[in-house]
């Protein structure tokens, strides 16, 4: 019977052992993924043909999306469910910086302020950021990891 008992508390120790190292790894993942958005925005601003800082203008939207989200959150978890009003303007805001983060660019090209490939690698860039956002947003989200409590 002691036995028993030991194989199943090294069974349960080799479980947590196994899904932190996959949260670890989805987190490294993550940030990868956001430095490889990055670098095609910096990369549509820095290219010598292109050699024009507006398209960087979308890092703006990066920082300012997450954040109506974030505040419903933390406002609406002693308040109840999840849909509430809050947190459905708090989607609609979210929902409008990330249009505009996608309109900033083909704006600015349709303009002719800056040229279309410039425009692409700022759309690929925001495509993968904002993949990663949903990423970080999903794994905080998860009540059984370490980093719920952020």
């Amino acid at each position: 019977m002691e036995m028993l008992d030991n194989k199943f508390k090294n069974s349960l120790v080799h479980r947590s052992l196994s899904q932190t190292a996959q949260l670890y790894f989805g987190l490294v993942s993550l940030a990868f993924a956001g430095s490889i958005g990055m670098t095609f925005v910096i990369l549509a601003c820095a290219l010598p043909q292109y050699k024009l800082w507006w398209p960087f203008f979308v890092v703006l939207f990066y920082i300012l999306c997450p954040i109506p989200t974030m505040i419903a959150r933390r406002h609406t978890d002693g308040a109840g469910g999840s849909n509430s009003a809050c947190m459905e303007t708090a989607v609609f805001i979210t929902m409008g910086f990330l249009v505009s983060s996608f309109a900033l660019p083909i704006v600015l090209a349709r303009a002719g302020v800056i040229f279309w490939g410039a425009c692409y690698l700022t759309l690929a860039g925001n495509v993968i950021v904002y993949l990663t956002i949903l990423g970080f947003f999903t794994i905080f989200d998860m009540d059984d990891s370490d980093y719920a409590m952020w």
